[in-house]
């Protein structure tokens, strides 16, 4: 049995069904900042814990300076950190790891040209440390639009050339958690205007990993899992049955004591079709095979999360 543990988060889902913010993501913002402002808090100060930084420059693509993050900061409360982040991929996507973290920071001439990572994992994310008042121009993440796939269908006003209807810009705002599909092309704008670490962009990032179904509460496992093991059949078949899709989706459901589903949603979904379009009959057969499933009854309230990789 999984304790029951619940814990409130505000997500804003943008336009793109690719993108995912969560403000105000964890509890130990503040305490790794301000670690991070220590280190660099007396410029003439040599000590170890500045001297673990790679500058990674490839031309035309990438220029920052980089460091892993669990070696950076303090153990206990690194460790802290990444178990908040763990517990809310497996929960919210059902991966059930990250890779290994970096952290990365961006002072004047930093950049990452766009690119796309596609073995990683199916969800990449960037966590935001940058200072709170931020005085460096640029330093948004780009991300591009999933309508481009389709753009020559769409493009009908003069306006549409623009690079805001190419990209997607998500400023830096500390302790945001931004969340993303790694295949569509992103990058980094140029920072400029700082040359002081502390003044810089700062970030945590790496890719959520390990998608596999997360169940969290009192349902029996074995018999848990024969269900839904069912239902994945089931929507296995609707799949290869729907037009050709692409994508990545986690379901999840709320399962109360007595069995009966109490919840549905797709807490991520960024399906496509061949013509880029989101496939809403493949979706709502998916969501009906899922609460179709009877559980058995149990001693308390269970959540199940299931991810779905369309490929």
């Amino acid at each position: 049995m999984l304790e029951w543990k619940s814990k409130s988060c505000l997500f804003v889902l943008m336009s793109s069904s690719h993108i995912l913010k969560i403000p105000q993501f964890s509890a130990h913002a503040s305490d790794l900042r301000q670690e991070f402002d220590r280190r660099f808090a007396d410029p003439l100060k040599a000590h170890r814990g500045r001297f673990v930084w790679d500058y990674w420059h490839v031309p035309d693509q990438y220029t920052l300076l980089r460091t892993p993050a669990p070696q950076f900061f303090d153990q206990k409360l690194y460790l802290s950190f990444h178990k908040e982040l763990v517990m809310w991929g497996r929960r919210e996507l059902g991966c059930w790891d990250i890779s290994p973290p970096w952290m990365s920071l961006y002072i004047e001439g930093c950049k990452q040209e766009l690119h796309s990572d596609v073995p990683h994992g199916p969800w990449a994310f960037v966590y935001s440390l940058s200072p709170r008042q931020i005085q460096f121009l640029g330093g948004e993440t780009l991300l591009l639009k999933s309508s481009v796939l389709n753009y020559w269908s769409q493009m009908s006003r003069a306006e549409d050339r623009e690079l805001s209807s190419f990209v997607d810009r998500i400023p830096q705002k500390q302790n945001q958690l931004l969340v993303f599909d790694p295949r569509y092309p992103h990058g980094v704008t140029e920072v400029r205007g700082v040359q002081d670490p502390r003044q810089g962009r700062l970030v945590i990032h790496g890719w959520f990993t390990e998608p596999k179904t997360y169940i969290e509460g009192y349902l029996p496992p074995k018999k848990t899992e024969s269900i839904l093991n069912k239902a994945f059949e089931q929507a296995q078949n609707a799949i290869l049955q729907a037009e050709p899709t692409l994508g990545v989706l986690s379901l999840q459901m709320r399962v109360l004591k007595s069995g009966k589903i109490k919840s549905f949603r797709y807490a991520t979904e960024n399906l496509k079709d061949l013509q880029g379009q989101k496939p809403k009959a493949l979706l709502t057969k998916i969501r009906k095979i899922y609460e179709s499933q009877e559980f058995p009854s149990a001693r308390g309230d269970t959540l199940i999360t299931v991810p779905l990789i369309i490929s």
